[in-house]
């Protein structure tokens, strides 16, 4: 800190880091890598362990970076790690106006690149706009590679092969390429001249600790460059928060797991929580943090603590607390308001409501923050959404489904929740579909297929039961039997001639219904249906060759009016260009006599 520089340095909390990526890409290895090496270098206690978040101080982060981080050039007091990796917490971890994360880790490993996971992961960091960069992880897999534990990249890299650094380069610059497709820009770290503007990205190893020093660096380095006065806070002032999880615990009932943002919350506080019906307030019975990993052993594995200071994870044990959701705020009364502190918790509550509709899906996800994510993605696929709630799938979900007019919307959408036995038996029973997952964009894509299906099957039912157009022509010398039924031989022009169906003929524009087709038989053999470009015998039930028909005659097969206005209106995707095209014929003929037929 500089000498003009008077500010309480105890002001600054520490960043707190959210570690996102696909499944198997490093996340929880990487994090463990970052602890395991915090807890070596660290004297005993020199590493804080929280709820749900790891802190590492300043010259922790120093002694593991080298000599890429001096402590004299930092004012912030080190890094908080969240420790439950992947979108879950990142969307659960909420704060005024967006996610509670400062920045973000993109885990992507080399070898595999971009997958489902890494693109959700992006989407939710597009939308929070939390700044990120992106740990490419596994570079000790490349085939030839020369481990060098624990050492920065540029060391490493140099000590490579030259096939070896050629190799890393190539999965570098797919994983540039892609994020460039995603709208992000993005080089290697050390080509970054800013970081607002450009994503770093840095390369490392989970497992040898390769690439850790310069990630720790860069994150640093973007925390005190870009968000020092974001980090001011009132140590002192009544804290804020939110819900990471809702537990029960041996000896103290329901409690919640809490990331404290801003303030300090002590143990005789009353808080006032956001809960599924409305704010609930009470008053702190206890905080509880993890004991020491040298205490681990001891019968309890918490220890009780008189007050904590932002940023720091903590449990607290409170009566009523039952109804309490992730993701939810938390706020500290002190000597405030009571009923002003409520509005603020409402208000963040009604920041994160979903929008729904009179008529919809229901959707359940596991915390409100997932909900939000789920509320938007649905958006976007112009879902309609009837009831959105926090919780595990249950009965009286599948209840609200039921109710449902729309074939389509009896359904649930469960993000990261379990469905109760009871709900699966009800929605056997009354016609609903679940659908769970834990990759929000695969949850939304299985229900699209679902409905693409239903739509399918709704299509053929209609079209099987509705008069399909049809153009085609007597052939010269083919007529089999005049009349009782007339048989003939005929080339289809275009569209489906199919069995009981009318056939006209037309006078100029006007129509004249000659039968009725009581037979197909292609090659001796009887069909149902002759499509464009088939030549076939058809018995044809009413005219007399000669008389109402004559060889080398157009004819036409006869749409009701209902039927040709369901083929425009609403299936013309789904029927062939030719029987489209005899269609648009037909109606060209009706409508010069009726310009308002079929419409």
């Amino acid at each position: 800190m500089s000498d003009t520089d008077t500010r309480d340095p105890t002001s600054l909390r520490t960043p707190i880091v959210a570690v996102l990526g696909h499944v198997d890409h490093g996340k929880t290895s990487l994090l463990d890598k970052i602890r395991g090496s915090a807890v070596i270098e660290g004297e005993a206690g020199a590493i804080t362990q929280h709820i749900g978040a790891t802190a590492v101080p300043l010259d922790i982060i120093s002694t593991i970076a080298g000599e890429l981080v001096d402590p004299d050039d930092f004012d912030l007091p080190g890094l908080l790690f969240i420790d439950t990796p992947g979108h879950h917490s990142f969307t659960t971890l909420r704060s005024r106006g967006g996610a509670l994360a400062d920045i973000a880790i993109l885990v992507v490993d080399v070898n595999d690149g971009f997958q489902p996971q890494t693109l959700e992961a992006l989407d939710i960091l597009r939308r929070s706009e939390t700044p990120f960069i992106v740990a490419a992880n596994k570079i000790d897999t490349v085939p030839g590679w020369n481990a060098n534990e624990d050492s920065p990249i540029n060391d490493t890299y140099e000590a490579q092969s030259d096939r070896v650094r050629e190799r890393l380069d190539e999965s570098l610059y797919e994983i540039i390429g892609n994020l460039s497709d995603e709208g992000f820009s993005a080089d290697l770290y050390w080509r970054v001249q800013n970081f607002q503007r450009n994503v770093g990205v840095v390369p490392v190893s989970a497992m040898t600790g390769e690439g850790v020093p310069d990630l720790l660096t860069v994150m640093m380095g973007l925390s005190q460059r870009y968000m020092k006065e974001e980090m001011e806070i009132d140590v002192a002032g009544p804290g804020v928060g939110t819900v990471l999880e809702v537990k029960e615990e041996k000896g103290f009932g329901t409690t919640v797991d809490t990331v404290l943002y801003d303030g300090t919350i002590r143990s005789d506080d009353r808080i006032v929580v956001g809960g599924q019906n409305e704010p609930i307030v009470t008053d702190v019975r206890a905080l509880l943090q993890p004991r020491p990993l040298a205490e681990i052993r001891t019968e309890s594995r918490f220890e009780k603590v008189d007050e904590v200071s932002a940023a720091s994870g903590i449990k607290v044990a409170a009566p009523e607390l039952a109804d309490a959701m992730a993701g939810a705020p938390v706020r500290v009364v002190r000597d405030r308001d009571l009923d002003a502190v409520i509005d603020e918790v409402q208000a963040e509550l009604a920041d994160i409501a979903v929008d729904t509709a009179e008529e919809g899906v229901v959707v359940k996800a596991d915390t409100l923050g997932s909900l939000e994510a789920m509320a938007d993605a649905l958006d976007d696929a112009e879902v309609p959404i009837v009831r959105a709630e926090v919780g595990d799938v249950a009965p009286r979900d599948v209840s609200v489904a039921s109710t449902a007019e729309d074939g389509k919307q009896k359904a649930i959408l469960g993000f990261n929740v379990d469905t109760l036995d009871d709900a699966d038996q009800r929605a056997e029973i009354e016609d609903v579909t679940i659908f769970t997952d834990e990759v929000i964009y695969q949850l939304i894509e299985e229900y699209e297929e679902y409905v693409e299906g239903i739509e399918q099957a709704q299509q053929d039912t209609i079209l099987e039961n509705i008069t399909r157009p049809a153009r085609f022509r007597i052939l010269l010398d083919h007529t089999f039997r005049q009349n009782d039924p007339a048989v003939v031989g005929v080339e289809v022009n275009s569209g489906t001639i199919q069995n009981n169906a009318n056939v006209v003929k037309y006078e100029g524009n006007e129509p004249t219904r000659v039968g009725q087709v009581k037979g197909i038989q292609e090659q001796g053999e009887d069909v149902d249906e002759a499509r464009a470009g088939n030549r076939v015998s058809v018995a044809i039930d009413g005219p007399t060759v000669g008389r109402q028909i004559e060889e080398g005659d157009e004819l036409w097969i006869e749409i009701p009016e209902k039927h040709a206005k369901i083929l425009e209106q609403e299936l013309a995707d789904e029927i062939p260009g030719d029987e489209l095209e005899a269609l648009n014929m037909y109606l060209d003929k009706q409508r010069s006599r009726d310009p308002f037929w079929g419409k």
